[in-house]
């Protein structure tokens, strides 16, 4: 039995949506991912546990965690040209955010670019440091019209 990292509820009652939920036990499992190199059943495993599993969009979540764990390095490179510093000195919740609005953009065409944006900068303020949804929102605001062309003008 895992130690149960994934209670998304005890940080506030604010009402969220399925996908909202999906997006924040993404952000916990990919920060595992980054920082204990866990892979994606033991990962998965670790947030079915959680009280509030049953709440997300269960397919949407496991579609953002497999695709990110698996297309990581380029996922990276798509924004890593926008950052002004050296990755290793991305937090790991900004890097994971980064990650997620990354798989979106490029996967998720179903979800307009600014939802995503927004997710992106909720997400960041939730889990993040004070100011890194400001970061967050640069860099994404930045990637959406290269990976959004056509759409970007909507």
């Amino acid at each position: 039995m895992h130690e149960n990292i994934y209670n998304i509820e005890e940080h506030d009652n604010k009402p969220r949506s399925a996908r909202r939920r999906a997006r924040e036990f993404a952000v916990q499992g990919i920060y595992q991912y980054l920082i204990n190199y866990s892979d994606y059943p033991f990962i998965l495993t670790s947030i079915e546990e959680s009280p509030d599993f049953e709440k997300s969009d269960i397919s949407h979540l496991k579609r953002i965690l497999s695709g990110i764990i698996q297309d990581k390095n380029v996922l990276t490179e798509y924004f890593s040209q926008f950052l002004d510093r050296e990755m290793e000195t991305i937090s790991p919740i900004e890097h994971a955010v980064l990650l997620i609005g990354t798989y979106e953009l490029l996967h998720c065409l179903d979800i307009p670019y600014k939802v995503i944006i927004n997710e992106a900068v909720e997400l960041t303020k939730r889990f993040g440091g004070i100011e890194g949804y400001k970061y967050i929102n640069g860099i994404l605001d930045k990637l959406a019209p290269i990976l959004r062309s056509p759409i970007y003008k909507n």
